[in-house]
């Protein structure tokens, strides 16, 4: 019987680090935000990078697959004064979207034309998702940032509120700011496809959660 027990608790163990979420701080989302539309005389423009800044995601089955990609930007600015970011946003091209865990052969540019249909992000539809920020506060004691951003995200014509952690710092004449890892629930911006909330068995049920890091590199 202890037998029993420890191989089923074996199996239990496995199988949730198999199906685990993507990594990172969980970020909940919030009804829209009024932006700030004035900055002080003293902000500086600052253009976003599109070679250098991407988006890269997480997505992950309950059964153990997991597939990874970035998004590129088609425009952003940020608003800097004094080395510190007080506002801006940037215009995310999902056409852009790319998974980078496959090869031509294994599925690639299947996965990746579901993920552009009206299943998930029904791009052809909403060509771009944008998030602009409004509000930027410094914060003590985390390793991974020095900032909270929050602003409004939206996705596949919905916008909700987050507030995501941020290392922002002067190199310089380019400011960065870097994300660590964190999660988002996708269907709080309507993308249902394959969620458990719709009654599909878990063996075929998608995540919920979607893991996301941002990278921006900016310079007036």
């Amino acid at each position: 019987m202890l037998r029993y027990l420890f191989v089923l608790g074996l199996a239990t163990v496995l199988f949730t680090a198999c199906g685990g979420s993507p990594e990172g701080q969980k970020v909940t989302s919030e009804d829209a935000v009024d932006v700030k539309a004035e900055q002080t005389a003293a902000a500086a423009e600052y253009n976003v990078s599109l070679d250098e800044s991407m988006i890269n995601w997480t997505g992950a089955k309950f059964s153990g697959d997991q597939h990874t990609g970035y998004l590129k930007l088609s425009s952003g600015k940020l608003m800097v004064e004094n080395g510190n970011i007080v506002g801006g946003s940037f215009i995310v091209d999902m056409n852009s979207l790319t998974d980078t865990d496959l090869s031509p052969d294994d599925g690639k540019a299947k996965l990746e034309g579901h993920l552009k249909s009206d299943d998930f992000f029904h791009v052809e539809e909403f060509p771009t998702g944008k998030f602009e920020i409004a509000e930027v506060n410094k914060i003590d004691g985390n390793p991974d940032a020095t900032h909270e951003i929050k602003g409004n995200l939206t996705l596949k014509g919905a916008t909700k509120s987050i507030t995501i952690p941020a290392n922002v710092q002067m190199k310089g004449d380019k400011i960065m700011a870097t994300t660590p890892s964190f999660v988002i629930n996708r269907t709080e911006w309507d993308v249902m496809y394959g969620s458990g909330l719709l009654g599909v068995a878990q063996d075929k049920a998608i995540k919920d959660e979607v893991g996301l890091k941002v990278n921006l590199v900016a310079s007036k």
